[in-house]
Order: structure tokens, then sequence, then C-alpha cells
């Protein structure tokens, strides 16, 4: 099966828990009002940057692994008109390409549920974070036991949901001050409605098109499509949380 992140990368889609709601109360809580820069680590599409840009006129930095991601998240900028306040590039969470001490604000969406060494991603969104400066997650967490074949898919999409005990513990070893965990239960009706606010239903559709093109034409392709597309199901099993502190 196709990695689950090159798969996303193709058909143009890439989502967190919460929607926008929970990006909005992520930057609120970083405080992203007084930033004059913005780290946006594992962008995706661009959502984030353009919103971040949009709503808050400074400048954002978004970065992803993927190339492809990156080409989805300029068009996005350039779409919502923000191309001017949105750098986009290619780079990797675990060696992040600037500078220590840079950034106002650091977030990273659904990204270190994909990461083996969490504490290790951490310390390196906080090095590029200037003093006094915030880092943001917004991560899925396990609130209670979670059944077998929702972890199996976990698994399948390559991630590690933690408990939402041992977030607040990596969280508490970080190193930085004024810290907050928030654990919001997902309702997933609310969840899939957030999710395509987030992504824009213009944009969904073409993306749902993609799918289904790949489905028709590429069998081999099947399996992580129907993953991608059909995670949802396991919602109702997770939380997310919304982790912030200041260096």
């Amino acid at each position: 099966m196709v990695d689950y992140l090159d798969m996303q990368a193709e058909l143009g889609i890439s989502k967190h828990q919460g929607g926008i709601p929970a990006t909005r109360r992520l930057l609120a809580l970083c405080h992203v009002e007084r930033a004059s820069e913005v780290l946006d680590v594992g962008c995706g599409i661009g959502v984030g940057p353009a919103y971040i840009a949009r709503t808050h006129g400074c400048r954002v930095v978004g970065i992803d692994r993927s190339p492809k991601m990156i080409e989805w998240a300029r068009e996005r900028a350039r779409r919502d008109g923000v191309e001017d306040l949105v750098d986009l590039q290619v780079a990797d969470l675990r060696d992040l390409p600037f500078e220590s001490d840079r950034f106002d604000v650091v977030v990273a969406e659904s990204v270190l549920a994909f990461v083996d060494d969490k504490a290790g991603a951490i310390r390196e969104l906080v090095r590029v974070t200037r003093p006094g400066g915030y880092v943001g997650l917004n991560e899925l967490v396990a609130v209670e036991e979670i059944p077998e074949d929702v972890a199996r898919v976990a698994r399948d999409l390559g991630t590690e949901v933690l408990t939402a005990a041992a977030w607040r513990g990596t969280w508490d070893d970080s190193g930085l001050q004024d810290r907050v965990v928030e654990i919001h239960r997902i309702d997933p009706a609310m969840e899939v409605r957030s999710r395509m606010r987030w992504i824009g239903l213009r944009w969904l559709a073409r993306a749902w098109a993609r799918a289904a093109w790949l489905l028709a034409t590429k069998p081999e392709l099947r399996d992580s499509v129907r993953t991608v597309m059909g995670g949802a199901k396991a919602l109702d099993a997770w939380a997310y949380a919304l982790l912030a502190g200041r260096k």
C-alpha cells in the first residue's frame, strides 16, 4: 500500500483534527496576535499558512516533507491572495533549515503522530523559536482503550496515537514554560463538517474527483485511497490535544 502521507499529496488533501476552530484556538494559545513571523511545520496543502497570513497579517513560513504538498500550498497561497506573506519550502521537521531563536510562533498540527522520536521533534521546534515565543501542537490522542479495529486503522495510516497522559508527560519534559494542554473529544459529524470547511468545498470536490480517478484507473492504489478517504470511521474513539508553551 502506498504511504498515507504520499497518497494525501497525490489527492491534494491534508487534515487535522478540529478543523479551523482547532487552529484558531491553538493560535490564540500561542498569542499569534503578537507575532511577526510564524513557522507552520507540516503545512500540507497550505490551508494553515494561508489562514494565518490572511487573518493576522504576519509573515508565515510553511514547510512540508513533500514537494507535491508544497506545490498545492503555493496554489492555495495564490488563490487566497497571500503569496507575498507566505514562504513555502520542502524541509524535514527533524532537521529544520533555520537558525535558532528565529520564529515568534511555531505550530505543528497532526504532524508528530508520524514521527517516532517525538521528544526530539519537540526539541527542534523549540530550538527555532525565539525566547519568549510559543510552540503549539494539535495531536490526536487516545482518552480510553482503543478497540483493535481502530488501532489497526492507526497503524495503516502510519501513526502512533499516544494517550493523553503520555502527551502531558512529553509536554512537561519540553522545557517550555506556561504550558497548556487542552483535550477535546471528537464529535464525528462535527469533525467531518470542520474538515470540509477547513479544506473548502471546491478544493475537496477536486480531491474527490482525483480519488475517483485513481480508484478507477490504478487498482494498486485502491487500498491506499480507501484508507485516506475512510479514516473518519475511527473518529469517535479518539480525541485531540492542543498543547502550547512559551520558550
